[in-house]
């Protein structure tokens, strides 16, 4: 049981890192200053474009690699709360016709908060490193 939920926390990881790592790439093609103006359109500032999107790539190359997978997880997260909260609620779930509703944010969120609380383990970096470690914590306890 425990190998079945360690590969679908696998899947899991390597899809949301993925999706996230395209969402930031995209936003530095499409013109970070478009990205820069819609924040600032929907009352954000408008630096924040620059953070959301470098946490969207470097945290998505992190999370295909297992690289401290439930701190990036708690960031996106996050991120998703916030996007959910002030862009896409007023909009409903399925969306107005002129705009995507908040459902893929909630599966977003979902698997983050998944991977936030259990982390994922195979074919981690993190794990790779500090597995070692851990083990040797509980030999001399």
């Amino acid at each position: 049981m425990l190998v079945k939920n360690e590969i679908g926390a696998l899947i899991l990881r390597v899809t949301l890192g993925a999706l996230f790592l395209i969402h930031g790439i995209v936003k530095f093609q499409g013109g970070i200053e478009n990205i820069v103006g819609w924040f600032e359109s929907i009352g954000l500032p408008g630096f924040m474009a620059y953070g959301v999107a470098s946490i969207e790539i470097i945290g998505g190359v992190a999370l295909i690699f297992g690289l401290a997978t439930r701190l990036v997880s708690a960031l996106f997260a996050l991120l998703m709360i916030g996007a959910t909260l002030k862009v896409k609620l007023s909009v409903g779930l399925l969306g107005n016709g002129q705009m995507a509703g908040y459902e893929l944010d909630l599966a977003f969120l979902a698997i983050a908060l998944y991977l936030a609380i259990n982390g994922s383990k195979v074919l981690s970096v993190s794990h790779l490193i500090f597995h070692k470690d851990s083990n040797e914590l509980k030999k001399a306890a």
